[in-house]
């Protein structure tokens, strides 16, 4: 069998149809991973302005805390996409799609929804910190780049379980499972 290995592209556009397929699910991840981010973001601009030492130390346990929820959550979802393509994942691999085809599909597709979600986050993180005791934009800049690298990065890696498990279903056996 030969394999083909379409343009990124084309994994962009499946995992784009995947997202408007399930808007709701895709929604709730993003906004778990929005809360998240906004948290993680509001803590870093506190830390870089020099908050107390003892309240930012607690504060940043809480927010890694929440971002390994918002890993579990967008890990979850992933794999019940993952779950509810199995006809689109075999067809695919019938037609010649290699794993890495099928693993770029999904990861195109927790990026799009992390990246909103960081974005979100991200702004509501900084606006939270901002409000409540004036940053300078530096570090208001500073703490919402890092929390948007953050919330897309921990999104990717909590898909990679469930894009490789997508992967590596046999193309037959993908076709069989009823949903």
């Amino acid at each position: 069998m030969t394999t083909y290995e379409p343009p990124a592209a084309i994994a962009f556009q499946q995992a784009w149809a995947g997202l408007r397929h399930r808007p709701g699910r895709q929604a709730l991840t993003a906004l778990g991973v929005a809360l998240g981010t906004a948290f993680v973001t509001n803590v870093l601009a506190l830390r870089l302005k020099g908050g107390p030492p003892e309240e930012t130390d607690r504060l940043t346990w809480l927010g890694a805390t929440s971002l390994l929820m918002c890993i579990v959550g967008v890990a979850n979802s992933m794999l019940m996409s993952v779950a509810e393509r199995f006809r689109e994942i075999g067809t695919i691999k019938c037609l010649g799609a290699t794993n890495a085809f099928v693993v770029r599909t999904f990861l195109f597709e927790a990026a799009m929804v992390g990246g909103t979600g960081s974005l979100v986050g991200g702004l509501l993180g900084v606006l939270a910190a901002a409000l409540g005791g004036g940053i300078s934009p530096a570090i208001a800049l500073t703490a919402f780049g890092t929390g948007l690298a953050i919330g897309i990065v921990l999104t990717v890696l909590a898909a990679l379980a469930p894009a490789a498990q997508a992967a590596r279903m046999p193309a037959a056996a993908a076709l069989r499972i009823e949903v």
